[in-house]
């Protein structure tokens, strides 16, 4: 099973991005996506940034698979 995480964007360079999900950092690949900014949100699946994402909808679904994560209900 996969999963696609919002994930947001530090620093950009050329293609790539350094994103961060809870206090982690990886790189992202950004060809598929146009106007990509530092601290937008983006969907990462498997390294690609398929998705901008809204920062609303973003911290409440990181919020979400926290809560998931750490065994607790909403």
């Amino acid at each position: 099973m996969c999963l696609a995480i919002p994930v947001k964007v530090l620093r950009i360079e050329g293609q790539s991005a350094e994103v961060e999900l809870g206090g982690n950092l990886t790189t992202a690949d950004l060809s598929l996506l146009e106007e990509v900014k530092v601290g937008d949100y983006v969907i990462l699946h498997a390294g690609i940034a398929i998705q901008k994402y809204d920062r609303e909808e973003a911290e409440q679904t990181l919020e979400l698979i926290r809560q998931i994560a750490g065994g607790e209900t909403a």
